[in-house]
């Protein structure tokens, strides 16, 4: 039987972030994609210029339409816009995927720069979504954002506000260190029976458009397939550094440029 895994989130139709990251990294890694989309924006390489969000109701619509006829392995939640649409959200996971791994990345804004969350819907997304995940995936501004004190600058910090988002209900974090003045680009998962770093060198490229939506898809898929957490963040944070460092053979774009997802298959 297939393994599966859904993706709720917005799309991206220059296809380096969002919905489209999100299934090809699915597909890249083995597992049967299928998708749920909170908005949809007009963004490219050089950053995002609208967006139209999805009725909350809709959004719901679609999640009980795939539950109702597809055994789901896991579920991947990024960009969700308003508190209406994580109330949403978080509602129709409660009713149907109780025993489902959730990856959250709580996306909050673009890589240029563009803001992909209402500030309002904060506290939805701490207070309803957040504690429903198996894991959640946030960069070091994200993390900021949802504790509201300065962005980390080193380990330490890093260590400090991953077991401070534990309090908030959280199960386990993976806080990304991509955004650190440091050659090495660390990433910290922290959890109930303790904590890990995972290291990597930093690539020197300007394409890293979809890094983040690139790295929860992938801990998804390699949940879905079974591995456990430790070695679901390993293979994804592995998987991200080879779709980094190939993503200078794709040449898309004129701004920051899409990873290479099939960099093993083409």
């Amino acid at each position: 039987m297939s393994v599966t895994a859904l993706t709720i989130a917005g799309s991206d139709p220059s296809g380096g972030a969002g919905i489209q990251a999100d299934l090809k990294t699915f597909s890249a890694l083995g597992v049967y994609g299928m998708s749920a989309l909170t908005a949809l924006t007009v963004q490219n390489t050089q950053g995002v210029t609208g967006v139209h969000l999805v009725p909350a109701k809709f959004v719901q619509d679609q999640i009980k339409g795939v539950f109702a006829d597809i055994r789901v392995n896991a579920v991947k939640v990024g960009m969700i816009a308003t508190a209406e649409i994580a109330s949403a959200v978080a509602q129709t996971l409660r009713e149907v995927a109780s025993s489902t791994h959730i990856v959250i990345d709580p996306v909050m804004v673009a890589k240029g720069g563009s803001p992909l969350l209402d500030p309002q819907a904060v506290s939805s997304l701490t207070n309803e979504l957040l504690p429903l995940a198996t894991v959640i995936t946030p960069n070091l501004e994200e993390s900021a954002a949802l504790l509201q004190r300065p962005v980390a600058k080193n380990r330490e910090d890093m260590i400090e506000q991953a077991h401070l988002l534990l309090e908030l209900g959280v199960q386990q974090v993976l806080l990304k260190g991509g955004h650190l003045s440091t050659p090495e680009s660390p990433d910290l998962w922290v959890g109930p029976t303790g904590q890990q770093w995972f290291e990597a060198e930093r690539i020197d490229t300007n394409n890293t458009h979809g890094t983040g939506c690139t790295l929860s898809s992938a801990v998804a898929a390699h949940l879905a397939l079974g591995h456990p957490i430790s070695d679901a963040i390993s293979l994804s944070k592995s998987y991200v550094q080879q779709a980094i460092s190939s993503a200078d053979q794709l040449n898309i774009g004129h701004g920051h440029g899409p990873t290479h997802h099939f960099h093993s298959l083409w």
